[in-house]
């Protein structure tokens, strides 16, 4: 890698005038499969970002964008396959730059760069890069037929961006990033997580929120509540089944603060719901309790009874829209059956067979985008640190997956005492996918990780916040993994300070 990049930046520098730390002179820059397209100073204030990169709102006269300090936006496009298309953006700011590098992650199917993530990092003193990984639109559809597009989604655009955006940071500041981190969240984080996997030596910290890999989930929750009419749940009874596994299991951990520390310790039962005088608003019908049943419970094989991959959990139940909503299962994950597993648009999701149809998902071909690798030697090998954080009430990604791919981390590495210095995991009760929900869900994840790699001081626990119409009405530590925030016995609920981190 440090080889490869080596010879890339060699090459810069001999293949552009002396002038070549001006922002418009890198449009000269010479580097490997690269067409840099543009190359400007944005003045502070004046970015715009382009078509679907545009904030809500922003053409009303709210401009997210209005605090950003001056920077040289570069634009390039990258074709490390024949067929490969893959857009980049670097942002570098032009003065005080903290001699760091930020990657950013994307959502869903991306196809559009992450121009809010990257101003967070620019506003930050970082210099920032991101991709589209290499399609426009939010569609699966492109996948179909473009098996070097699929890899370019998969893992590719994000390295090549990475290695891509260390030349050109060389070249404009005259000197390496000292540290390189990512940052990202759904398909961000299991971007990361790949990162770490398979480029070890492409990032010092990474931060992998909800990481995204592809289970067949939102199959498995459709044929409970959408295959059979009868099954399904109307969004007008998901708060009340919420207050029902509220009322069940909310005092497990001694407080009534409407949350679930601990999901896995729920033993909420579906069929206390049951209608007894027919149908109505606060009760559940036979077929409605089976579908709920099912929903909480882990997908398995009908033939073995082996189980499969976990769903989500207890407490999620007021974004059981997301997956539950119909007529069809969830569109990325509807997506990712229809044009990478069958590679067929006309691809009816009820004809899917636990069985045999998992193992044609799971072959290398179908499942090249998750991130499943435990051996993280390589990574902690340089002193890699590895933050993950997952919201309980995600239905999005189950967050059992996460917390089976941590323990799997653990086990491969050693155990925890080998492995503490270099990967945390932190749920997050009453968090829905990403950010969001009932409990706290924003806390300073740059900042953490950089207090982990730069100094050493790994986190003990994370303070998180959740706000109300913009007023903070909740603190509360996040705690590492198996750890659970356990309230101290007096002071209010509400304040971080009276609870602490204990292994239930």
């Amino acid at each position: 890698m440090e080889t490869r990049l080596t010879k890339i930046v060699l090459s810069a520098f001999l293949s552009v005038p002396a002038f070549a730390a001006t922002c418009d002179s890198l449009t000269s820059l010479s580097l490997p499969d690269t067409t840099i397209t543009s190359a400007q100073v944005v003045p502070a204030g004046q970015f715009t970002a382009p078509g679907a990169g545009q904030a809500k709102g922003q053409g009303k006269g709210a401009n997210p964008y209005a605090n950003l300090p001056e920077f040289c936006r570069v634009a390039a496009t990258l074709k490390p396959s024949s067929d490969s298309d893959i857009k980049v953006e670097f942002w570098l700011p032009t003065s005080n730059w903290n001699h760091k590098l930020q990657a950013v992650g994307n959502g869903g199917w991306a196809g559009v760069i992450s121009y809010s993530a990257m101003a967070e990092a620019v506003r930050a003193g970082y210099a920032s890069a991101s991709t589209d990984t290499g399609h426009v639109s939010g569609s699966g559809s492109f996948a179909l037929g473009h098996p070097e597009k699929l890899i370019d989604f998969s893992w590719r655009s994000e390295h090549e961006m990475t290695v891509k955006a260390k030349a050109i940071i060389q070249v404009f500041y005259s000197s390496p990033p000292s540290l390189s981190y990512w940052n990202g969240c759904s398909t961000g984080g299991r971007q990361g997580l790949k990162a770490a996997q398979k480029f070890p030596d492409d990032f010092d910290g990474i931060i992998a929120g909800a990481p995204a890999n592809r289970t067949a989930m939102a199959l498995w929750i459709a044929f409970a509540v959408l295959k059979d009419q009868a099954s399904y749940i109307p969004a007008s009874k998901y708060p009340m089944i919420h207050e029902a596994v509220l009322n069940a299991c909310d005092l497990n951990d001694k407080v009534k603060d409407g949350l679930i520390d601990d999901p896995t310790r729920c033993k909420f039962e579906p069929k206390t719901l049951l209608c007894k005088n027919g149908d109505g608003p606060s009760c559940l019908t036979a077929p409605q309790v089976e579908a709920l049943k099912k929903i909480y419970a882990a997908a398995t094989n009908p033939r073995t009874g082996q189980q499969l991959f976990p769903s989500v959990v207890p407490g999620s139940e007021l974004a059981f829209g997301v997956p539950g909503a119909g007529p069809d299962p969830a569109a990325n994950i509807f997506d990712h059956f229809k044009y990478v597993v069958f590679k067929n648009p006309a691809w009816d999701w009820r004809t899917f067979d636990f069985d045999k149809d998992i193992a044609l998902a799971e072959q290398p071909e179908n499942a090249v985008m998750n991130a499943t690798d435990p051996n993280l030697k390589s990574f902690f090998s340089h002193n890699g640190k590895l933050l993950i954080y997952h919201g309980w009430a995600d239905t999005n990604v189950s967050p059992l997956n996460t917390i089976k791919y941590y323990k799997a981390v653990v086990d491969t590495m050693g155990g925890a005492s080998k492995t503490t210095n270099n990967i945390r995991l932190f749920m997050e009760p009453g968090m829905g996918h990403c950010s969001g929900g009932e409990g706290p869900n924003v806390f300073d994840k740059v900042g953490t990780l950089e207090q982990w790699v730069e100094q050493g001081k790994a986190p003990e626990k994370i303070i998180a916040s959740h706000s109300t119409n913009g007023t903070v009405d909740r603190t509360r530590p996040l705690c590492p993994y198996p750890q659970v925030a356990k309230y101290k016995g007096s002071g209010s609920i509400d304040e971080a300070a009276n609870f602490s981190c204990q292994v239930p």
